[in-house]
């Protein structure tokens, strides 16, 4: 039933493309129906999902010649990830219910949920392929329609952000390509099964050189520090709908690819040097290093932006950076976390770049904290203002939401491997108490006579919302729609279902990881 998640976004995509240039609300209803279909399916598959092993859903020849096989299969962290798709499709489209709002845009509505599903598609694709070349296909389609949306629909330099984003993912792909050839040839060139290679017995000494290479090329889809500069302006730049497929499931491509290939399929790559470099003695205290940089670095720009967006968008490279480093800590606590992180991440940025992006830029027209705080938003938008303290509570790892749980997964499972870099990536979290507090007194609690000046560091928090001024505006600014309101609490609901009860999808996590596919990896560096 999970290769229909495929089928309908795909058959939804070009049944949109056949509908009339002004057919806007169909293709609105037309959207959301495909995107709650496959919903429904991974919902329903993730339900009935009981074992930790991988099962095949569909197996069929592909290309023979070269072993290459149209393989679609699943184990619990597929699962889950498709689940976390379908959450992300149904309230990106939710919150695009303004696409073609103005006349002059009418014509393109039906294309951009095309490029919409068709993005959502190969994503769900991704996460399924059991085939090492099948999902390396499913993995380039998405860089088309995600150019595509920032390129056209995007707004602050959108060619550039989209032209950034696609020309680092492309150099991420050919990385991985060159290591999967290298991989599909060392091992007799008979195979492209994911399982089968894993079990492939690797030189030692290939395996240290085919490792960086393949990880480096997913984890620059990742946000790996000094790789992630491409993130902050395609966030930016990107609608709103594509900015939360980006940082709610695309980027979890990246840390994807980053286990299920890399770190599957050449284990042997995370061992020891023979010497150690710069007083790091292995690939995975390189990564591990480069991940807590991140974490850190992306939580400090953060907190000196003045660009709402641009606040998220350094945060998404920080958060991401605990997945990064969860992956490298390779002990059970640890990777469950990362894998859990990618969830709470996906469905909290998801939501902070909807209120950023439609809650308040489409109704102010400003991202500058200067000119917002005039606009009294908690006030004037008192939805907006709730959801965004919500989301920002969960983002710092509040107790009760996804955020804390992963956060803390991934915290013991680096101190037992890495106590100095638990230490430094605690730094990192009270920096995004403060970044996420920031921007939250600037955006909707600040009083209106110090907001004007733009180098305040901290303003007075307003109290009231009574006054000529803050009616005035709760008249100019139009109210949160039904559509806006329904998704964000699709996604704050689902943050703190996972929060509440995390072992819904730890009991299906964990022994995903405890599955044979993972054995080479437990038998070669774990701890």
């Amino acid at each position: 039933m999970l290769a229909y998640t495929i089928y309908i976004s795909f058959l939804g995509a070009a049944a949109l493309l056949l509908l009339p240039k002004r057919a806007t609300t169909t293709a609105r209803i037309l959207a959301l129906l495909t995107a709650t279909a496959a919903f429904a399916i991974a919902l329903a598959s993730f339900l009935t999902h009981r074992t930790g092993e991988m099962q095949t859903i569909t197996r069929t020849p592909w290309i023979p010649s070269l072993g290459i096989e149209y393989h679609l299969a699943a184990d619990g962290i597929s699962v889950s990830l498709v689940l976390l798709t379908g959450i992300i499709a149904i309230t990106g489209v939710l919150f695009s219910w303004n696409v073609g709002a103005a006349a002059e845009s009418n014509a393109r509505v039906p294309q951009f949920f095309s490029l919409y599903l068709l993005l959502i598609g190969a994503v769900y694709g991704v996460f399924l392929s059991a085939d090492i070349f099948l999902l390396f296909v499913f993995y380039e389609i998405v860089i088309i329609p995600k150019y595509f949306l920032i390129a056209i629909w995007g707004s602050t330099r959108k060619e550039y952000g989209a032209m950034k984003l696609a020309l680092y993912s492309f150099i991420g792909s050919a990385l991985v390509l060159i290591g999967i050839i290298a991989a599909y040839v060392a091992a007799g060139a008979r195979t492209t099964d994911i399982a089968t290679l894993a079990h492939f017995p690797f030189p030692h000494h290939f395996q240290m050189l085919a490792f960086p290479l393949v990880f480096v090329g997913f984890a620059i889809l990742a946000g790996l520090w000094p790789f992630h500069t491409w993130a902050p302006t395609g966030h930016v730049a990107a609608p709103t709908a594509a900015s939360m497929l980006l940082a709610g499931v695309v980027m979890k491509l990246g840390a994807y690819g980053c286990l299920r290939v890399a770190m599957v399929l050449f284990p042997q790559g995370l061992t020891a040097w023979s010497h150690p470099v710069l007083g790091l003695t292995s690939w995975r205290d390189t990564f591990a290093l480069l991940a807590v940089i991140g974490i850190v670095y992306g939580a400090l720009v953060a907190l000196v932006q003045k660009d709402f967006k641009f606040v998220i968008g350094y945060s998404s490279v920080s958060h991401m950076g605990f997945i990064l480093l969860g992956l490298m800590t390779l002990n059970q606590l640890g990777l469950a976390g990362a894998i859990l992180q990618m969830i709470s991440h996906g469905l909290l940025a998801g939501l902070l770049f909807a209120i950023v992006g439609r809650m308040v830029y489409a109704r102010t027209h400003t991202r500058e904290f200067y000119k917002l705080g005039p606009l009294n938003l908690s006030c004037t938008l008192p939805f907006a203002a709730v959801t965004f303290v919500l989301a920002g509570m969960a983002a710092m790892g509040l107790p009760g939401f996804s955020g804390f749980v992963a956060e803390l997964m991934i915290l013991i499972g680096t101190w037992r491997t890495y106590p100095l870099f638990a230490l430094a990536t605690g730094f990192g979290i009270l920096i995004g108490v403060i970044y996420i507090w920031r921007a939250m007194q600037k955006a909707f609690f600040t009083d209106a006579h110090t907001s004007t000046n733009p180098g305040a560091p901290f303003m007075t928090v307003s109290s009231s919302c009574v006054g000529s001024d803050a009616q005035q505006r709760t008249t100019e600014l139009p109210p949160i729609t039904l559509p806006e309101k329904i998704g964000a609490i699709i996604l704050i609901t689902s943050s703190i279902a996972v929060g509440l009860y995390p072992q819904m999808l730890l009991n299906i996590i964990l022994p995903a990881l405890n599955s044979p596919l993972f054995a080479p990896l437990r038998t070669g560096s774990w701890q």
